[in-house]
């Protein structure tokens, strides 16, 4: 199938499914995953076993943020931003218990820049410098840069709580500005 169209027959299903359609969703769903097994394939070529488990946690992502689809924009940029966060916190996982992850594979993945990314990067930007800085701050260091609550209370001189809070209310705030009427 052409890019393009399966650009349009991944977009189609996703908006059906969106309007009640299950089956279609179904489709969509399963259309995706041979897409993503495909992406996740070329930046794990050293750990085949753990691509179903990433396929399987960006579909649950890909369905538990489906409300934040735009229709004006490609479905395939948007979950492939969805895969690369979760295969960004999956090289974080790894490293962190100590696993090798080969280098060739995470170049290879930093190195595809796309300029959906980037305009995404510049968006999320954006949004963020209109949080209030507490906000903000808590947000960059939990959400984005994968510090624990922990880590981002010390840094950020809030308590744990107050850490939790205002990710919580920084992200219902930006939620609420990207659902606004451009």
């Amino acid at each position: 199938m052409v890019l393009q169209e399966r650009e349009q027959r991944l977009r189609e299903l996703m908006l059906v499914g969106l309007s009640g359609d299950n089956a279609a969703y179904a489709l969509f769903l399963r259309e995706l995953a041979a897409l993503l097994r495909s992406f996740l394939r070329k930046r794990l070529s050293s750990m085949p076993d753990e691509v179903e488990d990433l396929v399987q946690e960006v579909l649950i992502a890909v369905h538990n943020q489906r409300h934040t689809y735009d229709a004006a924009q490609p479905i395939t940029a948007w979950a492939h931003a969805i895969a690369k966060y979760k295969l960004i916190d999956f090289f974080r996982r790894n490293s962190r218990r100590g696993e090798q992850v080969e280098l060739d594979d995470v170049e290879d993945f930093l190195a595809a820049s796309d300029h959906e990314a980037q305009d995404a990067r510049r968006d999320v930007t954006t949004l963020l410098a209109e949080l209030p800085p507490k906000q903000r701050a808590a947000i960059e260091w939990v959400k984005i840069e994968g510090l624990s609550i922990a880590e981002a209370s010390k840094r950020t001189g809030q308590s744990e709580s107050l850490v939790k809070v205002n990710i919580h209310r920084g992200l219902k705030n930006l939620a609420a500005r990207m659902r606004e009427p451009q």
